[in-house]
């Protein structure tokens, strides 16, 4: 009898124009994990949905075997029912219902259509107890974290008796502690039998917990490393996914730094629903012309608040402070008023806030600055293709055709379209809120490449991440924010890890940085 639970046979899947897989073989051993990985584009998501019936059988070419028997999966319904369960990248929870609603929405555990309350909240807790997460199955989805609601969806896969769980970047919104605890959770998981496929740009991760790695490149499998027998590196992984040896992680920049262009002094924030609670105390921080500054933290820190809060007060109440452009105090009140002081802001999330998923990348790029491509309020088409036909080019989006739909596209693609999109509005100031979160290790370098050429043109460029490497190899200087303050301010030279950490847990002694 075979050890594998799962074998994915000569998989080939077409759409319109491209061929997104091609003669793609993956096998996966019982009660192992096994990592997916390559640059976005690659196929994983595409495989990983022929895999579970959201492509349903007649819809690709190939074959699917589970537990030795040859599936035809009409719908996911059909997958789930032998076990196969996916947990997609943006969580399918409902904010406003309970956890224990969550667990079994669309698997009710109920009699002649009335619903079992009991059974449904005791059996929650013992799944809640399964996964370690120790609050009450009556609590709300949208009063708990981004970490915890991970574990809330394995523990609705577990209710499915999941036999192979598929997790699509699991840890990508979680902070370092979450992500250690879901990792150790798979690892416990794993004792208990069940398999799974990870699928993950964070190398680190995928070296540590997983048994088996399958490289995808271009739609083909390139390889499958066997990290029981060899110690996998990820220089190893990354050779596979791009084809070739990446020598550096970061481009090399030699700054050329001026004057300070943007300043924020004494900018207070409170929370938009809780009036008393104060998110952002007393920030003072400032950017130099040409001059690429991190902002480093962990999750709750208040970064995000204080780049919303500038952009615009698109984020908070009782918003007090002064922001000054080139020494001259500037009103930024509302989005449209931030955009023709120069200032631009990518946000942390892209699929929301970032783009128009419906509509096509040329729109999508040139939306943010009409003007730009309008006369008499009438958009000249043919100047709006021009212009996002030299960023596509510029920033080597991937896509046949300017008239794609940006939802279609990989998300190291997407990032790339949202970067024009405010690179088309000729900022001054541009503030990136996880530049490159989900996406590859390729598409990070290019990315990079961009930001440093963008400081070379004279940008004030500002870097929130949370990964503490992104932060140390692009900035010239960092702040540290540790409960809506800043807790340090370092110098390239004086930037570590330790010295960072320190700053960010509360630990690095007090700093002078909001004294400013």
């Amino acid at each position: 009898m075979s050890d594998h639970i799962l074998e994915m046979r000569n998989i080939t899947k077409t759409f319109p124009g491209v061929k997104a897989l091609d003669n793609v073989n993956l096998q996966v051993k019982k009660g192992e994990i096994h990592a997916l990985v390559g640059e976005n584009g690659a196929g994983k998501s595409t495989l990983m949905k022929v895999l579970s019936g959201v492509y349903p059988h007649g819809t690709y070419d190939g074959s699917i075997f589970f537990e030795g028997q040859e599936c035809h999966f009409r719908d996911i319904k059909q997958s789930e029912n032998l076990g196969i369960v996916i947990i997609h990248q943006e969580l399918a929870l409902s904010p406003f219902l309970s956890i224990a609603e969550n667990i079994f929405l669309g698997n009710e555990r109920q009699s002649r259509k009335v619903m079992k309350w009991q059974e449904t909240f005791s059996e929650s807790k013992k799944l809640l107890e399964r996964v370690g997460l120790k609050d009450s199955p009556e609590t709300a989805v949208m009063d708990i974290g981004v970490g915890k609601q991970q574990l809330v969806e394995i523990a609705k896969a577990l209710s499915k008796n999941v036999k192979l769980l598929i997790l699509d970047e699991p840890t990508a919104a979680l902070n370092e502690t979450d992500s250690e605890n879901l990792l150790k959770l798979l690892l416990e998981l794993k004792e208990q039998g069940i398999s799974s496929i990870l699928i993950s740009h964070k190398l680190n991760e995928v070296s540590y917990v997983s048994d088996s790695i399958t490289v995808l490149r271009d739609g083909k499998t390139i390889e499958t490393l066997d990290t029981k027998e060899e110690k996998v590196s990820e220089e190893r992984i990354i050779k596979g996914m791009v084809g070739r040896e990446l020598t550096s992680r970061f481009p090399k920049r030699t700054a050329t730094i001026g004057e300070p262009i943007f300043e924020v002094k004494n900018w207070n924030v409170f929370h938009p629903q809780h009036h008393d609670q104060k998110i952002l105390d007393n920030i003072n921080l400032s950017i130099k012309k040409g001059e690429i500054v991190g902002i480093a933290g962990l999750m709750g820190a208040g970064r995000t608040e204080l780049a919303m809060s500038i952009f615009g007060k698109s984020y908070g109440r009782r918003i007090s402070g002064e922001l000054y452009k080139n020494g001259k105090q500037i009103q930024a009140n509302t989005v449209s008023q931030a955009i023709e002081q120069g200032i631009a802001y990518v946000s942390e999330d892209r699929k929301t806030y970032g783009l128009n998923l419906i509509d096509d990348i040329k729109r999508n790029i040139t939306l943010s600055n009409l003007k730009r491509i309008s006369k008499s309020s009438v958009i000249d088409q043919n100047k709006e293709v021009v212009e996002s036909q030299s960023l596509r080019e510029k920033l080597n989006i991937k896509t046949p055709s300017l008239e794609q739909v940006a939802g279609n596209l990989s998300g190291g693609n997407q990032q790339k379209v949202v970067l024009s999109k405010w690179i088309f509005t000729e900022p001054n100031i541009l503030i990136l809120d996880e530049p490159t979160r989900g996406i590859d290790v390729g598409a990070k370098f290019e990315i990079y490449t961009q930001i440093n050429e963008l400081a070379a043109q004279g940008l004030a460029v500002l870097v929130i991440s949370s990964e503490l490497p992104e932060v140390l190899g692009l900035s010239d200087r960092i702040y540290v924010m540790n409960e809506g303050k800043i807790t340090g301010e370092l110098q390239r030279e004086e930037a570590n890890q330790e010295n960072v950490m320190r700053y960010m847990t509360g630990t690095g002694g007090t700093s002078d940085a909001n004294a400013n």
